[in-house]
Formats: structure tokens, sequence, C-alpha cells
């Protein structure tokens, strides 16, 4: 995600929001199951770096529903001609996937955990959530 995202910003390409928005839909609805960009990360590069490191799916999901309203605003902007309000937004989502894949921290699950802990999201949409890491924020 972090390199195609990075390529796309640079190279100033719109489809490569497309794509992008696509492989973010591609997750939220299905899971890693289908999604060319989860399916590198889970079965080629995660397995290279070490350990899986499980969590829980409703904050994953919630992550990357995220990723997949931010990436469609982007190309919805860039394709109207608000290029630069794309490439910000772009911008947001590789800080987003850059601490996930190098520091580790997933921002969307964190915010999950925040809204659940101040009962926006209901305990029971994920039991094993209420121990989720960051309880200090």
């Amino acid at each position: 995600m972090v390199v195609a995202a990075v390529a796309t910003l640079v190279s100033g390409v719109g489809w490569g929001l497309v794509l992008i928005a696509a492989g973010f839909w591609l997750r939220v609805l299905f899971g890693p199951r289908i999604s060319p960009f989860a399916l590198l990360s889970v079965k080629v590069l995660a397995p290279r770096v070490g350990p899986a490191k499980l969590v829980p799916g409703p904050p994953k999901r919630f992550a990357q529903g995220i990723g997949a309203v931010l990436s469609t605003a982007a190309v919805v902007l860039f394709f109207a001609g608000f290029a630069l309000g794309s490439w910000i937004l772009l911008a947001l989502l590789i800080v987003a996937a850059s601490l996930e894949s190098f520091v580790g921290f997933c921002l969307g699950c964190a915010i999950f955990g925040i809204l659940q802990r101040r009962g926006l999201i209901p305990a029971d949409v994920c039991e094993a959530c209420n121990n989720i890491a960051l309880r200090r924020l």
C-alpha cells in the first residue's frame, strides 16, 4: 500500500488513486481474500518480516473502511479537478499505512478502540477489543 501510494503521489497519475480505492473497498467488503494488496501483504511480505501479529477483525475492517472513504474521496477530488485535495488525502493515507508497516501501529485500530471505550461502538461488536492497546488515549 505504501509503495503504491507513494508511486501514485510522485507520478501524479489519478488512475493510481482508483486502484488504491478499489483495493481498500475489496478489503472492506471481502477481507484479505481477494484484494491484491492484502494478498501481497498477508501472503508474501508479512511472512518475511516475522511471525504474524493477529488482531481482531472489526478494528482492521474499520481501519480499511477509513482508507476506503479517504481514497474514494481522493478519487472524486482528483477527477473533479481538485488534485491538490486528492494528494493531501493520499499523503494522509501514506502516513497511516507507514505507521502500520514500519512501526506496527494501526491508526484506524486505535481510533476504533477510542470510539469503543467512549461507547460509540458497542462492546459486543468486538469482545476481544475490550483489551485493545492504547487504553490511555
